[in-house]
Protein backbone atom coordinates (compact mmCIF):
# COMPACT_ATOMS: atom_id res chain seq x y z
CA UNK A 1 0.00 0.00 0.00
CA UNK A 2 0.60 3.77 -0.58
CA UNK A 3 2.01 5.80 2.11
CA UNK A 4 0.94 8.74 0.31
CA UNK A 5 -1.33 11.05 1.92
CA UNK A 6 -4.62 11.10 0.81
CA UNK A 7 -6.34 14.32 -0.74
CA UNK A 8 -9.64 15.05 -1.95
CA UNK A 9 -11.05 18.14 -4.22
CA UNK A 10 -14.23 19.34 -4.73
CA UNK A 11 -14.61 21.06 -7.02
CA UNK A 12 -17.31 21.79 -10.16
CA UNK A 13 -15.29 24.47 -12.06
CA UNK A 14 -12.43 22.12 -14.51
CA UNK A 15 -9.99 24.91 -14.57
CA UNK A 16 -9.27 25.39 -10.59
CA UNK A 17 -10.07 21.52 -9.49
CA UNK A 18 -7.42 21.18 -12.25
CA UNK A 19 -4.83 23.50 -10.59
CA UNK A 20 -6.41 22.33 -7.08
CA UNK A 21 -5.12 18.68 -8.01
CA UNK A 22 -1.86 20.23 -8.84
CA UNK A 23 -1.43 21.57 -5.79
CA UNK A 24 -1.86 18.87 -3.97
CA UNK A 25 -0.07 16.30 -6.08
CA UNK A 26 3.18 18.83 -5.80
CA UNK A 27 2.83 18.64 -1.89
CA UNK A 28 2.91 14.43 -2.01
CA UNK A 29 -0.94 13.85 -1.96
CA UNK A 30 -2.57 11.20 -3.64
CA UNK A 31 -5.28 13.01 -4.52
CA UNK A 32 -8.76 12.00 -6.23
CA UNK A 33 -11.15 14.89 -7.40
CA UNK A 34 -15.24 15.04 -7.40
CA UNK A 35 -17.38 17.52 -9.39
CA UNK A 36 -20.56 17.65 -7.29
CA UNK A 37 -21.30 18.03 -3.52
CA UNK A 38 -23.37 14.09 -3.51
CA UNK A 39 -20.38 12.87 -5.36
CA UNK A 40 -17.35 14.55 -2.82
CA UNK A 41 -19.31 12.91 0.04
CA UNK A 42 -19.73 9.22 -1.39
CA UNK A 43 -15.94 9.43 -2.31
CA UNK A 44 -14.97 10.76 1.41
CA UNK A 45 -16.46 7.79 2.59
CA UNK A 46 -15.01 5.50 0.25
CA UNK A 47 -10.88 6.88 0.58
CA UNK A 48 -10.52 8.03 3.49
CA UNK A 49 -8.96 11.46 2.69
CA UNK A 50 -6.38 13.41 4.70
CA UNK A 51 -7.56 16.77 3.54
CA UNK A 52 -10.60 18.02 1.86
CA UNK A 53 -10.53 20.74 -0.82
CA UNK A 54 -14.18 22.50 -0.79
CA UNK A 55 -15.81 24.45 -3.40
CA UNK A 56 -18.91 26.48 -1.53
CA UNK A 57 -20.74 27.13 -5.06
CA UNK A 58 -20.97 23.48 -6.08
CA UNK A 59 -24.10 22.69 -8.50
CA UNK A 60 -26.71 20.42 -6.42
CA UNK A 61 -25.29 20.88 -2.75
CA UNK A 62 -24.00 23.84 -1.41
CA UNK A 63 -20.90 23.33 0.16
CA UNK A 64 -22.19 24.34 3.49
CA UNK A 65 -24.71 21.02 3.44
CA UNK A 66 -21.37 19.01 2.47
CA UNK A 67 -18.98 20.05 5.19
CA UNK A 68 -22.00 19.03 7.58
CA UNK A 69 -22.43 15.91 5.74
CA UNK A 70 -18.48 14.72 5.61
CA UNK A 71 -17.96 16.03 9.51
CA UNK A 72 -20.33 13.15 10.45
CA UNK A 73 -17.71 10.55 9.42
CA UNK A 74 -14.65 12.50 9.25
CA UNK A 75 -12.10 14.50 10.78
CA UNK A 76 -10.27 14.94 7.77
CA UNK A 77 -8.94 18.67 7.44
CA UNK A 78 -11.76 20.84 5.21
CA UNK A 79 -10.29 24.11 3.75
CA UNK A 80 -13.34 25.91 1.89
CA UNK A 81 -12.36 27.42 -1.35
CA UNK A 82 -14.79 30.27 -2.23
CA UNK A 83 -15.26 33.24 -4.61
CA UNK A 84 -18.03 34.76 -2.09
CA UNK A 85 -16.23 37.59 -0.35
CA UNK A 86 -19.21 38.12 2.65
CA UNK A 87 -18.06 37.04 6.04
CA UNK A 88 -21.55 35.63 6.55
CA UNK A 89 -20.71 33.20 4.40
CA UNK A 90 -17.33 32.55 5.53
CA UNK A 91 -18.66 31.70 9.39
CA UNK A 92 -21.51 29.94 8.20
CA UNK A 93 -18.60 27.46 6.69
CA UNK A 94 -16.42 27.53 9.39
CA UNK A 95 -19.74 26.91 11.89
CA UNK A 96 -20.63 23.73 9.72
CA UNK A 97 -17.09 21.85 10.33
CA UNK A 98 -14.40 23.35 8.00
CA UNK A 99 -11.11 24.20 9.53
CA UNK A 100 -9.61 27.10 7.11
CA UNK A 101 -11.04 28.81 4.00
CA UNK A 102 -9.37 30.77 0.96
CA UNK A 103 -10.83 32.98 -1.10
CA UNK A 104 -10.61 32.35 -4.84
CA UNK A 105 -8.83 33.47 -6.92
CA UNK A 106 -6.05 32.56 -4.68
CA UNK A 107 -2.27 31.84 -5.02
CA UNK A 108 -1.20 27.99 -5.22
CA UNK A 109 1.30 28.74 -2.85
CA UNK A 110 -1.00 30.16 -0.31
CA UNK A 111 -2.86 26.81 -0.60
CA UNK A 112 -0.02 24.63 -0.11
CA UNK A 113 1.26 26.59 3.00
CA UNK A 114 -2.25 26.01 4.56
CA UNK A 115 -2.71 22.23 4.04
CA UNK A 116 1.62 21.85 4.84
CA UNK A 117 0.67 23.74 8.43
CA UNK A 118 -2.72 21.58 8.98
CA UNK A 119 -0.83 18.65 7.95
CA UNK A 120 1.68 19.44 10.57
CA UNK A 121 -0.53 18.47 13.54
CA UNK A 122 -0.96 14.88 14.90
CA UNK A 123 -3.04 12.84 12.94
CA UNK A 124 -4.25 10.51 15.43
CA UNK A 125 -3.25 8.45 18.24
CA UNK A 126 -1.32 5.56 16.19
CA UNK A 127 1.35 8.75 15.62
CA UNK A 128 4.42 7.75 17.60
CA UNK A 129 4.68 9.82 20.77
CA UNK A 130 6.52 10.01 24.37
CA UNK A 131 4.28 8.44 27.53
CA UNK A 132 3.07 11.75 28.55
CA UNK A 133 3.35 12.99 32.44
CA UNK A 134 -0.01 14.27 33.64
CA UNK A 135 0.59 18.59 33.42
CA UNK A 136 -1.65 20.38 35.80
CA UNK A 137 -3.43 23.17 32.84
CA UNK A 138 -2.54 25.95 35.78
CA UNK A 139 1.32 25.38 35.60
CA UNK A 140 1.15 26.22 31.78
CA UNK A 141 4.58 25.09 30.23
CA UNK A 142 5.07 23.90 26.61
CA UNK A 143 5.66 20.39 26.58
CA UNK A 144 5.22 18.56 23.03
CA UNK A 145 3.13 16.20 24.54
CA UNK A 146 1.01 15.51 27.92
CA UNK A 147 -1.65 14.90 29.58
CA UNK A 148 -4.05 18.09 30.91
CA UNK A 149 -6.52 18.56 33.30
CA UNK A 150 -8.75 21.72 34.32
CA UNK A 151 -11.87 21.59 36.26
CA UNK A 152 -13.07 17.97 35.20
CA UNK A 153 -11.92 18.12 31.48
CA UNK A 154 -8.77 15.80 30.88
CA UNK A 155 -6.62 16.44 27.11
CA UNK A 156 -4.36 13.96 26.15
CA UNK A 157 -2.41 15.26 23.17
CA UNK A 158 -0.91 11.66 22.47
CA UNK A 159 -4.14 10.29 21.79
CA UNK A 160 -6.00 12.88 20.58
CA UNK A 161 -9.08 12.61 22.99
CA UNK A 162 -10.76 15.01 25.39
CA UNK A 163 -12.53 13.66 28.40
CA UNK A 164 -15.35 16.12 29.96
CA UNK A 165 -16.36 14.56 33.55
CA UNK A 166 -15.34 11.16 32.03
CA UNK A 167 -17.18 11.48 28.80
CA UNK A 168 -15.08 11.82 25.77
CA UNK A 169 -16.05 14.93 23.54
CA UNK A 170 -16.14 14.48 19.15
CA UNK A 171 -14.21 17.61 18.28
CA UNK A 172 -12.35 18.46 15.38
CA UNK A 173 -8.99 18.83 15.32
CA UNK A 174 -9.34 22.79 14.70
CA UNK A 175 -11.13 22.88 18.21
CA UNK A 176 -8.78 20.21 19.64
CA UNK A 177 -5.48 22.46 18.48
CA UNK A 178 -7.33 25.74 20.31
CA UNK A 179 -8.24 23.76 23.61
CA UNK A 180 -4.56 22.17 23.57
CA UNK A 181 -3.36 26.29 23.15
CA UNK A 182 -4.90 27.34 25.56
CA UNK A 183 -4.57 24.81 28.17
CA UNK A 184 -0.82 25.01 27.26
CA UNK A 185 -0.65 28.68 28.32
CA UNK A 186 -2.50 28.08 31.28
CA UNK A 187 -4.10 31.61 32.63
CA UNK A 188 -1.63 33.61 30.04
CA UNK A 189 -4.01 35.19 27.63
CA UNK A 190 -3.82 33.91 24.10
CA UNK A 191 -4.39 36.24 21.37
CA UNK A 192 -6.95 35.76 18.67
CA UNK A 193 -3.71 36.63 16.35
CA UNK A 194 -2.03 34.33 18.50
CA UNK A 195 -4.33 31.60 18.02
CA UNK A 196 -3.92 31.69 13.99
CA UNK A 197 -0.89 31.79 14.23
CA UNK A 198 -1.41 28.59 16.30
CA UNK A 199 -3.26 26.74 13.47
CA UNK A 200 -0.97 28.14 10.76
CA UNK A 201 2.00 26.37 13.12
CA UNK A 202 3.92 29.60 13.53
CA UNK A 203 5.44 30.59 16.28
CA UNK A 204 3.93 33.51 18.40
CA UNK A 205 6.09 36.34 17.55
CA UNK A 206 5.77 35.88 14.01
CA UNK A 207 5.00 38.96 12.64
CA UNK A 208 2.76 37.50 9.54
CA UNK A 209 -0.49 39.19 8.11
CA UNK A 210 -3.32 38.45 9.94
CA UNK A 211 -6.45 39.51 8.58
CA UNK A 212 -9.83 40.31 10.90
CA UNK A 213 -11.43 37.67 9.35
CA UNK A 214 -8.67 35.27 10.12
CA UNK A 215 -9.33 36.57 13.87
CA UNK A 216 -13.40 36.24 13.69
CA UNK A 217 -12.75 32.54 12.23
CA UNK A 218 -11.00 31.52 15.78
CA UNK A 219 -13.83 33.81 16.96
CA UNK A 220 -16.65 30.91 15.59
CA UNK A 221 -14.43 27.87 16.64
CA UNK A 222 -14.05 28.62 19.72
CA UNK A 223 -18.05 29.35 19.67
CA UNK A 224 -18.28 25.37 18.39
CA UNK A 225 -15.53 24.57 21.02
CA UNK A 226 -18.09 26.00 23.79
CA UNK A 227 -20.73 24.47 22.57
CA UNK A 228 -19.66 21.39 22.48
CA UNK A 229 -17.68 21.12 25.98
CA UNK A 230 -21.22 22.60 27.41
CA UNK A 231 -19.28 25.65 28.72
CA UNK A 232 -20.84 28.89 29.81
CA UNK A 233 -19.42 32.40 28.26
CA UNK A 234 -21.17 34.14 31.24
CA UNK A 235 -19.71 31.65 33.71
CA UNK A 236 -17.32 29.77 31.98
CA UNK A 237 -15.75 26.53 33.50
CA UNK A 238 -12.94 26.61 31.35
CA UNK A 239 -12.97 28.59 28.28
CA UNK A 240 -12.66 32.71 29.56
CA UNK A 241 -12.76 35.39 26.83
CA UNK A 242 -10.43 38.19 27.75
CA UNK A 243 -13.11 41.03 25.49
CA UNK A 244 -10.80 42.95 23.04
CA UNK A 245 -7.91 40.67 23.32
CA UNK A 246 -8.55 37.00 22.95
CA UNK A 247 -8.94 34.01 25.41
CA UNK A 248 -7.61 32.20 28.63
CA UNK A 249 -8.56 29.57 30.96
CA UNK A 250 -11.03 29.82 33.51
CA UNK A 251 -9.85 29.83 37.36
CA UNK A 252 -9.63 26.44 39.03
CA UNK A 253 -13.21 25.82 40.83
CA UNK A 254 -12.66 25.21 44.43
Amino acid sequence: MSDARVGLVIEDDHDIRELVRTVLTQAGFDVTVASSGAEGVLVAKTISPDVITLDLGLPDIDGFEVSRQIREFSDAYIVMLTARTEELDTLIGLESGADDYLTKPFRPRELRARVAAMMRRPRSASEPADTPAEIPAEAGGHPERGNYSHNGLELSYASRTVLVDGTEMNLTRTEFELLHALLEAGRTVRTKSDLVRRLRDEDYDVGSYISEADERSVEVHMGNLRKKLGDSPQQPRWLQTVRGVGYRLAPIAH
